[in-house]
C-alpha cells in the first residue's frame, strides 16, 4: 500500500513539477531562516550574553533591505541620557 514518494513520482509524472516547486520552497526558506539567524542583527538566539544587544548595533550601517538617500546623524540629548543611564 504506501510504496513511497519516489514509485508515486514514477508511475504519475504531471507530480515532478509540483515536487520540484514545492522543495525549492522548502529550500528557500529554511536558507532565509539560516541566513536571518546568523546575518540579522535583530535576531537574537540567547538572552544571556548581552542584556541590551541593540546597543551594539551601528548606525551607519543600513538595517533595511533598501536604504534610499538616508543619512544617519546622533541627536545630542539621546547621547547625553544615554551617558547618564550607565
Amino acid at each position: 500500500m504506501n510504496r513511497g514518494i519516489l514509485h508515486t513520482l514514477k508511475t504519475k509524472k504531471e507530480l515532478i513539477p509540483l515536487a520540484g516547486i514545492i522543495s525549492f520552497a522548502a529550500i528557500g526558506a529554511f536558507s532565509f531562516c539560516v541566513h536571518s539567524l546568523f546575518r540579522k542583527s535583530d535576531v537574537i538566539i540567547h538572552k544571556i550574553g548581552s542584556p541590551e544587544p541593540w546597543e551594539t548595533i551601528d548606525p551607519a550601517k543600513p538595517q533595511k533591505l533598501v536604504t534610499i538617500n538616508q543619512k544617519w546623524q546622533p541627536i545630542e540629548e539621546l547621547e547625553k541620557v544615554k551617558k547618564l543611564t550607565k
